[in-house]
């Protein structure tokens, strides 16, 4: 089965004159344009080991920057002596906050409505805090230097629940804000509490749930890491870090350091994953760059593995119980949930204080619910600061969870089928585009035809008759079948992101067509893996009607490309892939003039075939002429009255955001003696709109169900009560590898977005926001029947068999085997 709208997969949407979307049909050229396989650019470089990374960038007479960090999740510093480090021969300076002090360099600010010491000069708030710097001529004689700098602590009582962080006695964490008297941040709310109320009084049906998302890291594959180039001669200060946001990372370090903007460059080279983790500023960066400044010499600094995971930003960490109100025939008459949030030890929301909470607005989902209420109230603990937006925009991957997860509690509840509930509750595809009670205004959807490929892909009935038989067969494996259907909010644009962050959510793209018909394009979003080089210029390709292998996308340049909001909340279609289209769209109006300059005809009566990718005549289709040869006459042969050149710069500012949508089906074995789980099957069906390259899609979503799966299964960020870290690195943190990973089975719908200029929607953070409900949906329902309501994520195979125990369904492990050590062979005894 197929969505009503597959047809429109061939459809995409431009600007008419009057400014609204119309149709207009992909070519299907087979030049690279919208819709087809184009090959990765960028892979050729990374397969070839050919890639420039930070760590890859060595500068004449660099040094390199070892931080020293603290071994307490809270205490005083009472003396930091560095001179055994200093005494080190290599060792050129030992930077502490006193130093960063002189230079007001002391304080940084979190892009969260806080500022965060660089180094700590009075009080540490989680372990692993930065509190010095060691400046050195080699990597390992800095790290040597490090371990000899001498700290005195006054350990302190940490707290890292944030319940426990709320209560009375607690300590208190933040006494460098003024009159604070508490651990408690902010509360927030969304919603209409009273109609809601109501509606739980009416109900025939009310079901609440406990759940917990826990403390996640992105983990990306490369750690983070700056180069601090300071030339005195140019006055100017040139920074290669490891950033998803180099534009606005320049501009907190103009506003950090006091030197003009103009003065700053950022480069961000090839970025070796990112997934949120690379949108903040740490304090290695601003150690590296002050040290620079300060000696005169380039300061490389990397971090490692276990620094990585302890101290940048981690994701989600909400304790969550959420209720439904329904009728006895399963509509869904309201959802209310409250919410705790562990901020760090600095808060984690942005400006102003409830940005990530807001997109927690989106806890409807993909159901038509007339009223709802969330309560959200954040704390301070003695952990590491986060609430980053981890392959989604920020908060949304808790809020599906939550309404995916309590639409299979009222399910079993009711006792009907969990598709029976969703098909009941879906928005219409008539309904769109849609106010949610939240107020938030979903653009475009078919979400039960989404459900219904999912379904048929994934043999749904079939399956669910098998699992019947194992329950009656009292099977040693049962059988579970989860589904996810979610709707995803992209693309950090204006409407409610406004509202809620304050700015405006721009980006930017500039193309230029040399004389020879070739194309540069620079644009203001950083990729980290999502195949920008390849995608955007498939987008020109389409505009334009040029060939993709004659397009080269640059970014990641502040000295040369357009000014940019950076790569997060899967803005870059939505917003970036927007601005390359209405930028190509200006270059290809010019081209027209140029044109009919070219062909001797009047403007008028020049028409663009998308197909051929060529300006004509009007019924003298022989008379035509390419954009190679127009951008030949654009600086040779100008129009009288035209500027010479081809080239045009927008700044896309979206008039909303998009939400993507799909359905996931998952089915698993659960072990009864072993509490080990296994993927039978795993269907993806996602739909992003208008879709630019089906391989790339194909990748990303592979890419988000591998980290949900880890999600669901395996990873946590774990402390124990004196606040250590005990997941803080690859032994302790657990990532699914190509062992954990089943086959998956993708498809798509396709319901283009009516207010983009191509229809995308964006599809990079989908998978990793509908996967965990489905997965763990899956895990309940293999153990439903005997009760079983919730488990709690990760699902290790300890966690799981306890639940299986506590309902009565765990086999106890054959203990009547003895194994024969000459044979090897086990007998029973």
């Amino acid at each position: 089965m197929s969505s009503d709208h597959e047809n429109s997969a061939d459809t995409e949407y431009q600007h008419a004159e009057d400014g609204g979307p119309q149709p207009e049909k992909h070519c299907g050229h087979g030049r690279g344009g919208m819709g087809e396989e184009v090959r990765r650019k960028e892979d050729q470089r990374f397969i070839t080991g050919r890639g420039n990374y930070v760590d890859d960038v060595k500068k004449p007479g660099m040094l390199h920057c070892e931080l020293v960090r603290s071994p307490h999740a809270h205490a005083r510093i009472e003396e930091i002596d560095g001179s055994r480090a200093m005494d080190m021969d290599g060792v050129v300076a030992v930077l502490t906050a006193e130093d960063l002090l002189e230079y007001d360099l002391a304080t940084m600010p979190t892009l969260m409505d806080d500022t965060q010491d660089v180094l700590v000069n009075d009080k540490v708030k989680f372990q692993s805090q930065e509190v010095a710097a060691v400046i050195a001529e080699d990597r390992y004689v800095a790290k040597d230097g490090a371990e000899k700098v001498d700290v005195t602590y006054d350990v302190l009582d940490p707290v890292v629940d944030a319940d426990d962080a709320l209560e009375d006695d607690a300590p208190l964490i933040r006494e460098d804000i003024e009159d604070k008297e508490d651990n408690h941040i902010f509360d927030w709310e969304t919603g209409d509490e009273e109609a809601t109320a109501q509606a739980f009084e009416e109900a025939d049906v009310t079901v609440e749930e406990e759940m917990f998302y826990q403390r996640l890291h992105p983990a990306p594959i490369e750690t983070c890491g700056a180069v601090g180039d300071y030339d005195p001669g140019k006055d100017k200060l040139t920074v290669h870090m490891t950033s998803q946001a180099p534009h606005i990372h320049r501009t907190l370090f103009a506003q950090v350091s006091g030197i003009p903007e103009h003065k700053i460059r950022i480069v961000s080279p090839d970025v070796g994953g990112g997934f949120g983790n690379k949108v903040p500023i740490y304090p290695g960066y601003v150690v590296a760059a002050a040290a620079s400044y300060v000696l005169e010499q380039p300061v490389k600094w990397v971090e490692e593995r276990s620094e990585n995971i302890q101290t940048t930003g981690f994701a989600r960490d909400y304790d969550m119980t959420g209720e439904i109100a329904a009728t006895e025939d399963g509509e869904i008459l309201a959802v209310r949930t409250d919410v705790l949030a562990n901020h760090g030890a600095y808060n984690a929301a942005a400006q102003p204080s409830k940005f990530p909470a807001g997109f927690f607005n989106i806890f409807t989902g993909s159901y038509d619910i007339d009223a709802a209420y969330a309560s959200l109230s954040a704390a301070y603990t003695n952990t590491a600061p986060g609430g980053i937006a981890y392959r989604c925009s920020f908060r949304v991957t808790e809020a599906v969870y939550l309404i995916e997860r309590m639409v299979k509690v009222l399910a079993d509840e009711l006792e009907v089928d969990p598709t029976e509930i969703r098909r009941k509750n879906f928005i219409q595809p008539e309904q769109f585009p849609y106010e949610s009670p939240t107020g938030w205004n979903y653009d475009s959807g078919d979400y039960e035809s989404a459900l219904d490929l999912a379904l048929e892909m994934a043999e749904y009935e079939e399956y669910r008759e098998e699992q019947q038989r194992r329950i009656e067969n009292d099977a040693d494996k049962l059988l579970g079948i989860g589904i996810s259907s979610f709707t995803e909010v992209v693309g950090a644009g204006p409407g409610k992101t406004c509202d809620i962050a304050g700015v405006e959510m721009f980006d930017s793209a500039e193309i230029r067509i040399h004389p020879t018909g070739k194309a540069t394009v620079r644009v203001g979003v950083q990729t980290q893996g999502q195949g920008h080089e390849t995608t955007f210029a498939q987008i020109v390709a389409e505009e334009l009607g040029m060939d993709v292998d004659d397009i080269v996308v640059e970014h990641g340049d502040t000295d040369t490309d357009p000014y940019g909001l950076g790569t997060y909340g899967s803005r870059s279609t939505p917003v970036a892939g927007a601005a390359t289209a209405v930028a190509s769209r200006k270059v290809r109006d010019k081209a027209k003039t140029i044109a009919a300059n070219e062909l001797e005809a009047d403007e008028g009566d020049i028409e663009w075939d998308r197909e051929s990718g060529e300006f004509h005549v009007a019924g003298a289709p022989d008379r035509s002429i390419t954009i190679t040869e127009i951008a030949a006459g654009a600086y040779m042969n100008n129009p009288a009255g035209e500027e010479p050149g081809l080239e045009a710069v927008n700044y896309y500012d979206p008039p909303e955001m998009t939400y993507p949508f799909g359905s996931y089906v998952v089915v698993v074995e659960v072990d009864r003696e072993t509490g080990e789980v296994e993927f039978e099957k795993f269907v993806a069906v996602d739909d992003c709109g208008n879709r630019i390259n089906p391989m790339v899609i194909e990748g990303q979503i592979h890419g988000g169900l591998a980290q949900g799966i880890g999600t669901a299964m395996m990873e946590h960020v774990t402390y124990d009560d004196n606040g250590n870290v005990t997941g803080g690195d690859f032994m302790n943190y657990l990532l699914p590898t190509a062992m954990e990973i089943p086959e998956f089975e993708t498809g798509h719908t396709v319901t283009p977005s009516p207010h983009h200029p191509i229809g995308a929607k964006g599809v990079g953070e989908s998978p990793t926001v509908g996967s965990p409900p489905a997965i763990v949906n899956a895990v309940v329902d293999a153990m439903a029947h005997a009760g079983v309501s919730h488990v709690e994520m990760p699902m290790t195979p300890d966690v799981v068999w306890e639940a299986l125990d506590e309902a009565g369904l765990a086999q106890q492990p054959a203990a009547n085997l003895e194994f024969e050590l000459e044979s090897g062979e086990a007998a029973d005894d």
